[in-house]
């Protein structure tokens, strides 16, 4: 599995880079992953809220230029929105019932 990078923005603007995987693990709960790239998910629901493409989205968020490997790009930037939304719908559950215990 191809290893890239993610890049949130810290306090001061600059941005931080963080691992993530080509795809997201697939799995029926809530996973370590999922956790650690919460604030990627809201970032990509808000970017898809807005419209925004898909190969911005990607060269910012994941700092990859689609232009290089777009099948890569593509891949990463559309099995972690699936898993964004599946988020919304399921894995929040997951996120609560951690929360309460």
């Amino acid at each position: 599995m191809h290893r890239g990078k993610s890049t949130p923005k810290d306090r001061t603007g600059a941005m931080n880079r963080t691992m993530f995987a080509d795809q997201p693990p697939q799995s029926a709960s809530l996973t370590d992953y999922d956790q650690q790239h919460l604030a990627l998910y809201i970032r990509l629901l808000d970017a898809a809220e807005e419209g925004a493409e898909w190969t911005e989205v990607v060269r910012v968020l994941f700092g990859l230029d689609p232009k290089q490997d777009a099948e890569r790009a593509r891949r990463v930037h559309d099995s972690h929105l699936a898993r964004a939304r599946w988020m919304t719908e399921h894995g929040y559950r997951d996120l609560l019932r951690s929360a309460m215990h």
